[in-house]
C-alpha cells in the first residue's frame, strides 16, 4: 500500500481533500477511486483511507482507520555531518532515515569542499527536507527526523546538549562498537568529519567540549560510510526493542 506523508490533521472519518503533492503521485501511479493509501502526519501513527476522487486537478480520499504503529529507535541518535561534496550529503540524509536516525545536524567544517551562502543554504534545507520526506515514506517511520539548519562546527559545539557526543576519528583508541557494548543504550549525537576529515585543532576543541573520541576500527572510511556504519553498529549492539 502507498504511503504519503500528508502534514495536515488527519482522523477517522474525515472526508479529506489531498495535499497537492500527493494527488501528484496518486496520478503518477494511476490509481482510482476505491485504492486504498497510508497517510501520516508525523505527530505519531498511522491512517488507512481510500481514495474517493482521482481527477487531474487534485484527489480527495476518506479515512477509515487508525494504526498506533511506530518504527522508531528506543534511542534517540544525532546524526551531526560535515558537509560532503555533490549529492553525497542526500544519500547519507536518506540512508541515516531508513536507518531510524532521530535528527541531523549540517555542519560546516574546516576541510569542507561545499561552501553554502545564505540562499543557497536555504534552497538546501528545503531539499534535504523534501528527501527526509521521501525516505521516511519508503522506510516505514510515521515521524519526520528534525533537520537542524546548517551551523559552524564551531558554534554547535559550543551548544548545550543534553545528548553524549561521539567524535569518530581514525585517531579513537577505542572502537564504538566495543564500547557501545558496555553500555546501556543512550542518546547519542555522533559527529562526522568532512573529506580528510576534521583538523587536529577542531577534533581537539570537540573534546575540549565534552567530545568522546571513538573509531570505527582498523580501517578509515568515508564520509559518507562513517556516519551510516556507526549507526548500523549502534543498532546491532544495542537492539531496536
Amino acid at each position: 500500500m502507498p504511503r504519503f506523508y500528508c502534514p495536515v490533521p488527519l482522523s477517522v472519518g474525515q472526508p479529506l481533500r489531498l495535499p497537492d503533492h500527493v494527488a501528484h503521485h496518486v496520478q503518477v501511479l494511476r490509481m482510482q477511486p476505491g485504492d486504498l493509501v497510508t497517510l501520516f502526519n508525523g505527530e505519531g501513527g498511522e491512517y488507512t483511507a481510500s481514495l474517493t476522487l482521482v481527477e487531474r486537478k487534485g484527489a480527495s480520499a476518506e479515512i477509515k482507520t487508525f494504526s498506533p504503529r511506530e518504527a522508531e529507535l528506543p534511542y534517540a541518535i544525532t546524526l551531526a555531518q560535515a558537509l560532503p561534496e555533490g549529492s553525497k550529503f542526500d544519500w547519507i540524509i536518506e540512508k541515516s532515515v531508513e536507518l531510524g536516525a532521530t535528527s541531523i545536524q549540517p555542519l560546516a567544517a574546516q576541510r569542507c569542499v561545499v561552501r553554502l551562502s545564505a540562499e543557497r543554504a536555504e534552497k538546501k534545507q528545503a531539499h534535504w527536507q523534501g528527501v527526509i520526506v521521501a525516505a521516511a515514506e519508503q522506510s516505514g517511520r510515521n515521524r519526520l527526523p528534525l533537520l537542524a539548519p546548517l551551523s559552524p562546527l564551531n558554534d554547535w559545539l559550543a551548544q548545550q546538549d543534553l545528548h553524549r557526543r561521539v567524535l569518530l576519528s581514525p585517531r579513537g583508541g577505542q572502537s564504538l562498537s566495543d564500547w557501545a557494548r558496555h553500555q546501556p543504550s543512550q542518546a547519542l549525537a555522533l559527529l562526522i568529519g568532512p573529506e580528510g576529515g576534521f583538523t587536529e585543532a577542531e577534533e581537539t576543541l570537540a573534546c575540549v567540549h565534552g567530545a568522546m573520541m571513538l573509531s570505527m576500527g582498523p580501517r578509515i572510511l568515508r564520509t559518507e560510510t562513517a556516519g551510516l556504519a556507526a549507526l548500523a553498529a549502534l543498532n546491532a549492539v544495542w537492539g531496536e526493542m
